[in-house]
């Protein structure tokens, strides 16, 4: 196992109210438990190989490379990648931004690798006696494993170890509750937190314990336990209900929306890739920008013209993450329902990130589940302004056909993307016209230079003659005026 003390570092990304734990004298002191099951057989395989990659090296010459070119050649945007899976230490590096993001201070790190999961403990009840010899030695409040742990795991843990432990997914679901401000996401965040929690209850301190059978301890005939699950039972029914009212105007509005049909864009990727950068830059709205994780709950809708004139409906979502739990896929489908209806879907993925070939996969495993990977889509490769010259140059020759290169911050490769989502969209197809139209006809003629490209204009008397691109939809309605259609 290996241990690393971080007793003094903060987390400076929080004011110093939200760094404040409920008590409001400190932020919370957490330990981190990274695991990394790994089987014996595939690290002897790993190992040959290593030893025949470095004699290779030897024979031939090392070749001389920076790190951070090292890591791009892993990185996704790079053909013929090995794999996608995080490794440990990459994979507790990003435990560690969801914890800084909870607003904890993190006051060591473990990592335990191990050949399978312990059954009772996870880690192994030796290894469960040395984590509670750190948590006492660094006064920690609490114990983050950045990994799922069954009803029993968590039984155990938390009666073998000296304070709260939490696994990845109350860490995700907690930072949800942070973040939500409105009321359609506090809901589901609720229904999320109370799913996981119904088949958790058992063995959860002595108030979850059943009645005894002695004088004085006998009940009415049910049971402690029995009656918190009834009442969150109760609480999760009308959390639905609540949610399908959420949906009923969501499908309302929709309706309303598609009485003017504008086709809806809809930005998808993983958590902290730069989505809601990328929207302010599109639609100059202020939605919050910011370095934490699932810092966009509730999805944004604003309206854009694209090149050719058309306008279509730009919605931020949620970010995605790896081992994205369950219950927050089906608790947030009120707020997915926007990625379900688009008619395009932009994934944006980080280019200066060094496992985004990982982030994309769970990304797409994501949209699977929701039923709408075969939608179109195109790829984004944002924040490549973090990106030097020959990183640049190496990201251009790696990316798949039909990826766009844009850097929100400076502006760089918008206007090709927008020519992107336009070429994307299939619902109203752009087709070009010969129109003429009397001049007399001022309303007309400026709902043509509104949505339609004139890639000609001409006069004939009091007629003016124009050639144009725009959409079948806006064409079609002025065959009157349409002397032939190419």
């Amino acid at each position: 196992m290996e241990v690393k003390s971080n007793r003094s570092r903060l987390n400076g990304s929080w004011s110093p109210e939200a760094q404040l734990d409920l008590r409001g004298n400190r932020p919370e002191r957490a330990i981190l438990v990274g695991v990394d099951f790994q089987d014996r057989s595939r690290i002897k395989r790993a190992g040959a190989e290593g030893a025949r990659a470095a004699l290779r090296v030897i024979e031939s010459g090392p070749e001389p490379e920076s790190p951070r070119r090292e890591s791009l050649r892993s990185a996704p945007l790079q053909s013929g990648a090995p794999s996608t899976a995080l490794d440990a230490e990459e994979s507790l590096a990003e435990f560690r931004e969801l914890v800084s993001s909870a607003g904890a201070e993190i006051a060591a790190e473990l990592l335990q690798r191990r050949p399978k999961p312990d059954p009772a403990t996870l880690i192994g009840a030796g290894k469960v006696e040395e984590i509670a010899g750190v948590a006492a030695s660094t006064q920690a409040d609490l114990i983050l494993f950045d990994h799922d742990l069954s009803p029993t795991q968590l039984r155990n843990l938390d009666a073998a170890l000296p304070c709260r432990v939490l696994d990845r997914t109350q860490l995700i679901l907690d930072i949800f509750a942070r973040h939500a401000r409105t009321r359609e996401g506090q809901l589901q965040v609720e229904l999320a937190q109370l799913e996981y929690m119904l088949p958790r209850l058992t063995g959860r301190g002595k108030a979850m314990s059943q009645l005894g059978g002695g004088i004085g301890t006998r009940g009415p005939g049910e049971t402690k336990l029995e009656t918190d699950r009834r009442r969150i039972q109760r609480r999760i029914d009308q959390l639905k209900l609540d949610l399908d009212g959420v949906r009923r105007v969501r499908r309302q509005q929709r309706q309303r929306r598609e009485a003017v049909p504008v086709p809806t864009v809809a930005l998808v990727g993983y958590t902290n890739a730069g989505k809601s950068t990328l929207f302010n830059r599109i639609t100059g709205g202020h939605v919050l920008e910011s370095s934490r994780m699932f810092a966009t709950l509730d999805p944004k809708l604003r309206a854009i013209e694209l090149p050719s004139r058309r306008k279509v409906l730009l919605s931020d979502t949620v970010g995605f993450i790896r081992n994205l739990p369950h219950t927050l896929v089906t608790s947030f489908r009120a707020t997915l329902e926007e990625v379900e209806q688009a008619e395009v879907l932009l994934h944006i993925r980080d280019a200066a990130s060094t496992y985004g070939e990982e982030q994309k996969s769970q990304v797409e495993r994501v949209l699977d589940e929701l039923e709408v990977l075969k939608k179109p889509r195109v790829e984004v490769l944002s924040k490549i302004d973090l990106l030097g010259a020959d990183e640049r140059r190496m990201l251009d020759e790696g990316r798949s056909n039909g990826a766009v290169s844009v850097s929100a911050r400076t502006g760089e490769g918008i206007d090709e993307l927008l020519k992107a989502i336009d070429g994307a969209l299939h619902s109203d197809p752009l087709v070009d016209a010969d129109l003429r139209v009397p001049q007399q006809e001022g309303a007309v003629l400026a709902a043509i230079d509104a949505g339609m490209m004139v890639r000609h204009r001409s006069y004939e008397g009091n007629l003016v003659l124009l050639s144009v691109t725009g959409p079948a939809s806006l064409v079609g309605r002025l065959r009157n005026y349409r002397l032939r259609e190419v």
